[in-house]
């Protein structure tokens, strides 16, 4: 695997694990859990999302770091 592509993924886990943990610290996940109806409406979506969000944020930041250490 590149070495770039080995960086972005480290990353993007460590940035979506930290969204998450922000997300349970904050009580998000006993809000989606204790909501009524579907899970699988817009409170499962406005998750993933955010976790997705915090994934690319750290992989694309760790990636520029990256660029210009080794300019």
């Amino acid at each position: 695997m590149f070495p770039t592509v080995r960086v972005f993924l480290w990353w993007f886990l460590v940035g979506a694990t930290m969204s998450l943990a922000v997300i349970m610290v904050q009580g998000g996940i006993r809000e989606i859990m204790e909501a009524q109806g579907s899970v699988w409406d817009l409170k499962l979506v406005e998750l993933l999302t955010t976790i997705m969000g915090g994934g690319l944020l750290g992989g694309c930041i760790a990636l520029i770091l990256d660029r210009i250490k080794k300019a």
